[in-house]
């Protein structure tokens, strides 16, 4: 597998998280959305279930990791942003084959991606914070 297929991935189940926290739909529902509506070409399908579901599974985990190291409400973040440092703390604190570099990285990525101006440095910071304190 190379590592362009998890980036990939990881873009296919950002978007896929985003929808689910929009919607409120069933997990299954979103995840058939994205399989049978998007492109899957070059991308882990095995992964972009991987994080999905984890993501969702564990999210009030999640949640409570990131909320201390935020300096607003948790509500007051973009639902763009939310969807990335949730799926960037799935990998951080449940996937302990991605190396924290790479987990920050592509969070980074992900939101230069699909982030406001300044995204990037909002989600680099609080990443940084959640390694510091693992």
């Amino acid at each position: 597998m190379k590592p362009s297929e998890r980036r990939k991935a990881r873009r296919l189940a950002v978007q896929a998280i985003y929808s689910w926290q929009l919607t409120d739909n069933n997990v299954a529902d979103v995840e058939h959305e994205f399989l049978t509506e998007q492109s899957l070409d070059g991308v882990d399908v095995a992964y972009f279930r991987e994080l999905l579901a984890g993501v969702t599974a564990k999210v009030a985990q999640i949640d409570e990791l990131l909320k201390p190291h935020l300096d607003r409400d948790f509500s007051e973040v973009s639902p763009v942003e939310k969807a990335i440092v949730r799926l960037a703390t799935f990998e951080l604190t449940f996937k302990k084959d991605v190396p924290f570099k790479v987990a920050i990285n592509e969070g980074i990525e992900l939101a230069k991606a699909f982030g406001a101006d300044d995204s990037h440095k909002f989600v680099n910071g609080l990443l940084d914070k959640i390694v510091k304190n693992k």
